[in-house]
């Protein structure tokens, strides 16, 4: 496979995943992070990061805007709920590993 191809499906794959969140809106953040150790918050910062690298100038909220398909204080609005102790006692937990 060349890099060109390459590229392009590692580009649908990465869309593919936001379209997998967007539709996982009762997925929260923290749970990402329990499980996963990233959530969208760290996939903007890679996408900004990766940007940089390239020599494009994203800045933050821009990045979380493409992860979340609106503005986080919009998605945090509508769709964030608080974590819960239980929640919050296995994110510590993943902290100490």
């Amino acid at each position: 496979m060349d890099q060109q191809t390459q590229t392009e499906i590692e580009a649908a794959a990465f869309r593919r995943l936001l379209e997998h969140l967007d539709n996982r809106k009762d997925v929260q953040n923290i749970d990402l992070m329990i499980l996963a150790g990233f959530c969208r918050n760290c996939l903007s910062k890679w996408y900004k990061a990766e940007a940089e690298k390239r020599g494009h100038e994203v800045d933050y909220e821009t990045a979380r805007e493409l992860v979340y398909g609106e503005s986080y204080s919009s998605w945090k609005d509508k769709y964030q709920t608080k974590a819960t102790p239980e929640q919050l006692a296995a994110f510590e937990a993943t902290q100490e590993k």
